[in-house]
């Protein structure tokens, strides 16, 4: 899948693919937490002494961040501040020693590291299936550079196109008139919303103190930023996860090894 995507993206010139960086071809397959592994690795090698780092969510940065972490241990990082996207990665950070701020005292981050849930051949993004896309988009948006970290099962055709969730993060009250509103927008594309629950059968809660509307999608959106604009417009929307023209670098795992694809 990976070949084909990466086929795909170069042939409409908006990647710049290289090729892997090294054979790595394993004699086992990798499961997909080692190959999550492997991108996050190669990621923090992104990583100079003395950067302000905003530090991703989820089970692929949860790698990054434990790197991060161990080099500092080790004295081959020093002076990094990082900046978290949740309070789980403050958490974890703080577990591992890393220096942490906020996006107050440091409006511009050197570099972002993140995971993603889906990864168009434009290298837009869906973000959020862990709930914190708000905070995501605030960090990562402020930064120079934005290193993006998958396993090659999460690369789609289009947005929304892995059958999987498209989160909204929304304000509490009246949330099914909001999700209507969401629903009644992208109609065309067979939108379905639903409103995410914690497993217990009360709704997910962000760090923010909202929920999350999760949309999926049976047909592309078509024009990802007027779909994203018309999306804010609506009252009761805090934010969405499509990521847009958001990463500068996608570092693709799979098992034939490493592809990694720079923003023009």
């Amino acid at each position: 899948m990976a070949v084909a995507w990466s086929e795909k993206a170069s042939s409409m010139k908006v990647l710049s693919l290289s090729p892997s960086l090294s054979p790595m071809s394993p004699p086992v397959i990798l499961t997909q937490d080692e190959l999550k592994k492997v991108a996050a690795f190669k990621a923090v090698e992104f990583v100079e002494s003395g950067m302000v780092l905003g530090l991703g969510t989820g089970s692929t940065a949860k790698h990054a961040v434990d790197r991060i972490g161990e080099l500092l241990r080790q004295g081959k990082l020093n002076n990094i501040i990082g900046i978290p996207t949740s309070k789980k990665t403050q958490e974890q950070a703080i577990s591992l020693g890393i220096p942490l701020s906020d996006l107050d005292s440091h409006p511009t981050i050197d570099l972002a590291i993140d995971g993603a849930d889906e990864v168009d051949p434009y290298l837009n993004l869906v973000k959020g299936r862990g709930g914190s896309l708000l905070r995501e988009k605030m960090v990562e948006g402020a930064c120079k550079k934005f290193v993006c970290i998958v396993d090659e099962s999460k690369l789609v055709k289009y947005l929304g196109g892995s059958g999987l969730a498209l989160p909204i993060e929304v304000v509490p009250f009246c949330w099914k008139f909001t999700a209507s509103k969401l629903e009644n927008l992208l109609r065309d594309s067979g939108c379905v919303a639903k409103l995410r629950n914690d497993g217990k059968g009360e709704p997910f809660v962000t760090d923010n103190g909202n929920y999350i509307v999760d949309l999926y999608l049976k047909k592309e959106i078509g024009d990802l930023q007027v779909a994203g604009d018309a999306i804010l417009r609506i009252a009761g929307v805090v934010e969405h996860g499509m990521f847009l023209d958001m990463a500068t670098t996608v570092i693709v795992a799979g098992d034939l090894g490493i592809t990694i694809n720079n923003k023009h």
